[in-house]
């Protein structure tokens, strides 16, 4: 017997109801203060420069990049995913009345608002948040006379990081993009399926049965396991060499795969060593690869209670009075080192306001008197960097409690930019130039907020939304 069809509604309307709703945005709404008061014409100008700076080609046909800046702007101000972006420009009022979509039925897909971003990349958001910064500036709301920096770490969306651990995923990451490959590494795969099943019941040994074990009897278990998987990374390697030869004939999911399996092998090329050092000393070894996927992230020893180490890349946050920040990020971690960065940030100052700030404050780490001898050949006259041991300050009195205060804002700006609105920190991505971006975003989306409601506050008006 077929079952019975639910009922719908007893009570049928007169009318179709309209699928075409019409929505009143209020005026005091965040987006819509932020649509009127950014100058758009000037804003696409810069995102144009940017882009044509990136192109290798201007084939094909021209973006709508009014939508897909209003789309970006929109990702900065709350923490989203993509398609989660799509679907807010394609039905929430306030967000199409930002891209500038009310006049059309047209939205941007979440391909397309990737493709965007990336193109823009670290460096092209970067300059964007830049053009925010300065425009504060131009308002009033933010004083480039009285700066202070910090660096911080942004942590990548990683497991911790050991040993057995990563020669895990590597020999899983091989089996899995081996069988997309196709019969070019037919020969490997048949090869080392003996080791891979070995390697696995050392690895269920370890994780059921290593805690009962001393710390010897766990290194031994380790070395066993790298033993596997340098044959199967011997292995690996003479089938890529062996298979260069049909790579070009490769083609869409088969070559990605391949590439995988290039960077793989590179990637436990270096790792391989390191776990011996560490095996043979019991130190790790300098540059340290801590995750296979994207090895140009780094540990970040921060000495804070509960987390010693941080895992992801380093940035250099710098504070104009008033709250606005602006970042640098440090592909390397020895780049944006406290010593460096207390005078870097002065001046990138310059290059940014074309003068150095009368007023600096950055904490005891980037303090040495040839920091403070350099800040005042800088043109800093106000020098506030925290003295070590017995030092003395090189301001006092009301000019040093100034700094001092300043000082102690910039903590609650990064504290803000890490929350979960933003995102700064365990990004969903996987590169070092996406998480780069990511950061950017946040704090692009952290001033534009912050921007507004300044705006707002003239005009008497309490922004919602």
């Amino acid at each position: 017997m077929a079952a019975r069809r639910r009922q719908r509604s007893r009570q049928a309307d007169l009318f179709p109801r309209s699928r075409r709703p019409v929505i009143a945005i209020e005026e005091n709404h965040r987006l819509v203060q932020m649509t009127d008061e950014i100058d758009w014409t000037e804003l696409q100008e810069l995102v144009e420069s940017i882009r044509r700076s990136k192109l290798k080609s201007e084939a094909g046909r021209p973006p709508r990049l009014r939508a897909l800046t209003g789309a970006l702007v929109f990702r900065a101000t709350r923490t989203m995913t993509l398609r989660e972006t799509e679907d807010q420009i394609r039905y929430y009022a306030p967000a199409r009345y930002l891209c500038g979509l009310t006049e059309t039925e047209w939205t941007p897909d979440a391909n397309t608002i990737q493709d965007f971003e990336q193109l823009l990349g670290e460096d092209g958001i970067r300059r964007i948040n830049e053009y925010v910064v300065k425009w504060a500036v131009e308002e009033k709301l933010a004083d480039p006379a009285v700066v202070v920096a910090d660096t911080t770490a942004q942590e990548a969306a990683i497991p911790h990081p050991n040993e057995m651990g990563l020669m895990t995923t590597f020999l899983a990451a091989i089996v899995a993009a081996s069988k997309h490959v196709g019969g070019a590494l037919k020969g490997f795969v048949a090869k080392t399926a003996g080791l891979v099943r070995g390697a696995k019941r050392k690895l269920r040994e370890y994780r059921l049965f290593a805690k009962d074990k001393t710390k010897a009897a766990k290194n031994r278990m380790v070395a066993e396991m790298a033993m596997v998987v340098e044959k199967v990374h011997k292995h690996l390697a003479q089938a890529l060499e062996r298979g260069s030869a049909v790579r070009g004939r490769l083609r869409r999911y088969r070559k990605v795969a391949w590439a995988k399996l290039v960077h793989l092998q590179q990637t436990m090329g270096t790792l391989l060593p390191q776990i011996r050092y560490w095996l043979k000393t019991g130190r790790v070894a300098a540059n340290k690869v801590i995750n296979l996927h994207v090895p140009e992230l780094y540990a970040i020893v921060r000495g804070k209670a509960g987390k010693a180490v941080e895992f992801g890349l380093k940035w250099g946050i710098a504070r104009l009075r008033g709250g606005f920040l602006l970042a640098t990020l440090g592909k390397d971690k020895r780049e944006l080192e406290d010593s460096k960065f207390a005078t870097r940030a002065v001046k990138d100052h310059i290059a940014r306001f074309g003068k150095p700030p009368k007023g600096y404050a950055y904490d005891r780490g980037g303090w040495s008197q040839a920091n403070v001898t350099e800040l005042k050949e800088l043109g800093v006259k106000q020098v506030g960097l925290a003295p070590r041991g017995r030092a003395k300050w090189a301001v006092r009195g009301k000019v040093k409690d100034k700094l001092v205060s300043e000082r102690a804002q910039v903590e609650a700006g990064i504290g803000t930019i890490k929350c979960g609105k933003y995102g700064f920190n365990k990004p969903a991505a996987k590169s070092v130039d996406t998480m780069g971006g990511c950061g950017q975003r946040a704090v692009l989306g952290y001033n534009l907020n912050k921007l507004v409601r300044g705006l707002a506050e003239r005009k008497g008006m309490v922004v919602v939304g």
